[in-house]
């Protein structure tokens, strides 16, 4: 009856011990394939960053920001010309016998 009763307990230990064997590899299996998906993630997150970081290298070197800041400045004193008319000409419509 001990024989029986310690063949069963090992049985048992070697039983679970399987499944516990299958259950981790199937966890490295996993994590391995989530490991392949994060580094495909980064990769093409890394390839976008490098791409736009290209993109600007570019257009600083075609100085876009300093005609960006000529063209807000001309604009600027033209558009200040025009609103001087125009709030001229608003005037003299409100006010047309003021000379």
């Amino acid at each position: 009856m001990n024989k029986l009763l310690v063949i069963t307990v090992l049985a048992a230990l070697l039983a679970i011990n399987v499944e516990g064997f299958r259950v981790s590899r199937q966890v490295d299996e996993e994590q391995g394939t989530l490991t392949k998906m994060t580094s495909a993630v980064r990769s093409y997150y890394d390839s976008a960053v490098n791409t736009a970081s290209g993109y600007l290298e570019s257009i600083k070197g075609l100085k876009l920001e300093e005609k960006a800041q000529n063209f807000y400045e001309d604009s600027t004193k033209v558009m200040g010309t025009y609103a001087g008319i125009v709030q001229d000409q608003i005037y003299h419509i409100v006010y047309p016998n003021s000379q």
